[in-house]
């Protein structure tokens, strides 16, 4: 048996995590010594391990909730659980797909701070300076011009 101290360490979570999620019902295995306090046998550091996972992937605390309660009624919910989790598999990876988004995006900025800092390029990224950027590209124009 395990405190709440120890399965904090265990899991990697924080004691106060530990302690939100069995007080939220998520961790229906703990128990209570005699003196009342949190302890964890390996059942429940394993419903600590999936929740974390869970909360981990952007699923809320009112659905893991519904996911644990679904577990606690048995088999018969299993077509429900599934669909819960296709669901989330989805959501989850919607957002994977916008973070690789944000990472192009960072890839592109680090590239062009490279480039200024090489002074291969002026530096674009600061509104400020804007308007002098768009006035030195049209004097080089206007100079190429005539």
């Amino acid at each position: 048996m395990h405190t709440v101290k120890e399965a904090a360490q265990i899991t990697g979570l924080t004691e106060h995590a530990v302690r939100f999620y069995t007080d939220k019902g998520l961790v229906p295995s703990v128990q209570r010594n005699q003196n009342n306090i949190r302890m964890f046998d390996e059942e429940s550091i394993n419903w600590l391990h999936g929740v974390k996972c869970l909360k981990q992937s952007g699923m809320s605390i009112e659905a893991i909730k519904t996911y644990v309660d679904l577990c606690l009624e048995g088999e018969s919910t299993i077509p429900q659980r599934s669909v819960l989790m296709m669901e989330h598999k989805e959501t989850a990876l919607a957002k994977l797909e916008e973070a690789k988004r944000h990472v192009v995006h960072l890839e592109e900025k680090t590239a062009l701070y490279q480039a200024i800092l090489e002074h291969r390029t002026p530096d674009t990224t600061n509104p400020g300076s804007w308007d002098k950027v768009r006035h030195m590209h049209a004097e080089v124009f206007y100079s190429r011009s005539v």
